[in-house]
């Protein structure tokens, strides 16, 4: 059995695309760009590779890993406040990771 998108996202050896369906069942794919440990709940930065209504080219979505059902799940960070601590997060690490 393939690893799952959580575990795609968990592996950090993974550079393989991400792929999310949305209510509707329509694919999507996305570049991963971090993860991003924060209030002890894992937030991943994720960039769309498919073009998605409302999104820029440039642009990265917040996804929060939640348990759902016993089942861990992606969830897309609606809150403007959680999205910008996550990418000052991103941001600062990045800078550590680069000097």
């Amino acid at each position: 059995m393939g690893m799952s998108d959580i575990e795609k996202i968990l592996d950090e050896n993974n550079i393989d695309p991400i792929t999310l369906y949305d209510e509707f069942n329509k694919e999507s794919k996305f570049d991963q760009v971090a993860v991003i440990p924060l209030d002890e709940k894992i937030y991943v930065i994720l960039k769309p590779i498919t073009e998605i209504a409302g999104v820029a080219d440039d642009e990265a979505l917040v996804f929060v890993i939640e348990e759902i059902d016993d089942e861990d799940v992606l969830t897309v960070v609606c809150d403007d406040e959680i999205v910008d601590r996550v990418f000052d997060e991103y941001y600062k690490l990045f800078e550590e990771a680069n000097g």
